[in-house]
């Protein structure tokens, strides 16, 4: 028989703890191998009893969530699923998914039996899905705050809307995409558009905090809103966001319900409306979703990239594309910001 899953629990509320454990063992392939109620008493038992997944809260004594997640990426490296209602603080959310958690998920509300038992598949499939992860390309992403008042004509310089840089992505995903953003120069000609794997209710604090961190202006996009050289709209891939120009010309932003491909649909759009001035960009993620999309940006001319799978922490995402010959550039990730910009700056 195939080792159970090992999952380590660490939350500083007994019933929550509880639930938790009662949560992943109605799955018979996971094991809670032990329970901790901080994050000192978390590092501490990942070094004995070596679990392969950590769970973790957030507002804990002694050592809180975001410490942990520290000293645990640090000292006994694991994958981390964080668990915490603190989702609607930006400087929690964002700072842990900049430090490398796999995800950050809501903690259901209360102790509402049935509140719990509707995440429950949610819970025990981020935990399994966890174990597939590259920790050696998990790396906290180095950043510095972004003084507005030093520049402001890097953030509000006019520059005409020539591109529209597409990036799609899945699990564990925003850490990769904080990174290339963050080393892409809002002067750029264009327009940026992401879907990425993050939940609805934690977008709009991660938002704020990202916004903070880069000149480019950061917001949640929203249906009928105009696209803006400079900006960057982040969209969470419960939705599916499309493209269309209104009575004037201008590009607007269209956003649907759930979707089965919402990558396919962002890229497919993208392409429809920008041509050949269309860049893609597939990110580290689990799936097979961007096939159909890129294999429309190629039609109409634009240009296709995929992060190397050696630089990926899951790699199938961007493996499919590849592998399907539908890629023009490959590109490790710390490398891809500037090649985005060169390929901008060498057609305009």
């Amino acid at each position: 028989m195939a080792e159970k899953l090992k999952v380590l629990v660490v939350d500083d509320a007994t019933f929550m703890v509880k639930a938790i454990q009662e949560i992943l063992e109605t799955d018979p392939n996971v094991e809670v191998v032990g329970t901790a109620r901080n994050g000192q008493e978390g590092l501490d038992m990942i070094k004995e009893r070596k679990p392969d997944v950590v769970t973790l809260d957030i507002d804990m004594p002694i050592m809180d969530g975001i410490r942990a997640i520290r000293h645990i990426m640090i000292e006994a490296p694991r994958p981390i699923v964080v668990l915490s209602s603190l989702f609607n603080d930006g400087g929690v959310t964002f700072e842990a998914l900049r430090l490398g958690v796999v995800d950050f998920i809501p903690k259901p509300s209360g102790a509402v039996s049935k509140d719990i038992e509707n995440g429950r598949r949610e819970i025990i499939d981020r935990v399994k899905i966890a174990t597939a992860v590259n920790m050696e390309n998990i790396r906290r992403v180095r950043l510095t705050p972004w003084n507005a008042a030093e520049g402001l004509s890097e953030r509000y310089g006019f520059q005409p809307l020539e591109y529209l840089l597409v990036m799609g992505t899945t699990l564990s995903g925003p850490n990769t995409f904080i990174r290339v953003l963050s080393h892409l120069p809002s002067t750029l000609p264009a327009a940026v558009v992401v879907v990425q794997e993050i939940s609805p209710k934690i977008l709009p604090a991660f938002v704020r905090k990202f916004d903070e961190f880069v000149p480019w202006k950061i917001s949640i996009a929203k249906d009928n809103l105009p696209l803006e050289q400079g900006t960057c709209y982040v969209c969470s891939n419960e939705h599916t966001l499309r493209f269309d120009s209104d009575a004037s010309g201008d590009t607007r932003l269209r956003l649907n319900g759930r979707g089965n491909r919402p990558l396919n649909a962002l890229f497919t759009s993208a392409a429809d409306v920008f041509q050949q001035h269309t860049i893609g960009v597939l990110l580290t993620g689990v799936g097979d979703d961007g096939a159909e999309g890129f294999s429309r940006i190629r039609e109409q001319s634009g240009i296709t990239i995929a992060q190397s799978i050696e630089t990926c922490v899951y790699p199938n995402l961007t493996h499919n594309v590849i592998s399907s010959g539908l890629v023009d550039v490959v590109a490790e990730e710390n490398k891809m910001a500037g090649i985005i910009e060169f390929m901008m700056r060498e057609s305009v």
